[in-house]
């Protein structure tokens, strides 16, 4: 007996921000760089321009041969995800080497990942969001819904993102014979060893850690401040992270409105740091833990620059003393942070736990 499956991209459509990049880098226009931007703390929203451009655009780039080209490699890549094809991607796991940046939003991994373009000699004030930073791929705790299934649109994602690498790093120069490309990947905490088989051996995990408070405290100042009465409200993207993965670790989504911010934020945090070493991504020893601090960053930022041999120096790393403002919380957060630690440790793995309890 034999049974055809055919898919179309009715079943798997083309995203916008996958549109949205090849409109403008095949027609050298401008991109969103503002992921660089850490110190300001304004939302950014960019979701509804970049749908406005792939809606007027979509048709013209799919009918443009370069647009046609990387749009089939990516559908390319989907299928060996799909169907298990890992000769497929040979050519980057023999040609680049990623170096993620992974942990909590407000874990000083955008000032890394900008130290990184930096010390291989580019702006990294022109580098697109969408390379860059960890908004794509997507990946989540799993759903599932009409005309949506988390897994295959983190594989969809995954393939639209290593067929814009390719266009993006065409030209780059080679340190030890390999393309290094940085990547901010928060997400690559919930399916660690989907993102470590996808982007390959070489791969490089830089780890970032921060106290659960301080980073709290970062979160809801990037969200316009704490919200009236304490209680949690999704105001931004890493809000409404965190909103998600609580409901997924059992909160009804009808009580998180109502309980206090920083036991929702608390619990997202413990649990994303659970994902961090148990989801696959701990496979490879090309793990490197960077702790939140002043020293401890530029440190490792101008390592980057030693290594690939720039004559750039470090941007100083803006850390901001607020250990202070919220006591009640550090007591409270003692508890998840030393069951981080244990379950750490049955990784195999030891959690910092001297210098997280800094709290910078």
């Amino acid at each position: 007996m034999g049974v055809e499956i055919t898919f179309t991209d009715k079943q798997f459509p083309v995203s916008p921000i996958f549109i949205d990049f090849l409109y403008r880098y095949f027609r050298e226009q401008s991109f969103d760089t503002t992921w660089h931007d850490q110190l300001s703390e304004a939302l950014v929203g960019m979701a509804g321009e970049v749908l406005d451009t792939a809606n007027a655009h979509a048709g013209e780039v799919m009918q443009d041969p370069e647009g046609q080209r990387v749009i089939y490699r990516s559908y390319e890549l989907l299928t060996a995800f799909l169907t298990g094809v890992p000769d497929q991607l040979r050519n980057f796991h023999e040609r680049y080497r990623f170096i993620c940046i992974v942990g909590v939003p407000r874990h000083g991994g955008s000032y890394l990942t900008k130290q990184l373009f930096r010390a291989l000699g580019m702006e990294a004030e022109t580098v697109p969001n969408v390379i860059a930073h960890d908004g794509f791929p997507d990946a989540s705790p799993f759903d599932f819904a009409r005309g949506y299934n988390a897994y295959t649109n983190m594989m969809q994602n995954m393939a639209e993102y290593l067929a814009m690498v390719e266009v993006y790093f065409s030209n780059s120069r080679l340190f030890g014979n390999l393309v290094i490309v940085p990547k901010k990947a928060t997400k690559a905490a919930y399916h660690g060893a989907f993102f470590d088989k996808a982007l390959g051996p070489n791969t490089e995990y830089i780890i970032t850690l921060r106290h659960p408070v301080t980073a709290c405290i970062s979160t809801y100042e990037k969200s316009g401040g704490l919200p009236a009465g304490g209680r949690f409200a999704v105001r931004g993207n890493i809000e409404e992270w965190v909103r998600r993965d609580n409901i997924y670790t059992g909160t009804p989504d009808a009580e998180v409105p109502r309980r206090e911010y920083f036991d929702v934020y608390l619990n997202y945090w413990e649990h994303y740091h659970y994902n961090l070493i148990l989801t696959g991504l701990r496979q490879r020893s090309n793990w490197q833990i960077a702790v939140y601090g002043k020293e401890r960053m530029e440190a490792l930022a101008q390592s980057f620059y030693t290594r690939f041999r720039s004559k750039q120096q470090a941007e100083e790393f803006k850390v901001f003393d607020k250990r202070d403002r919220h006591p009640n919380w550090m007591s409270r957060a003692e508890p998840a942070i030393r069951r981080v630690r244990d379950v750490w440790r049955t990784a195999g793995v030891e959690f910092p736990m001297e210098q997280i309890m800094e709290a910078w």
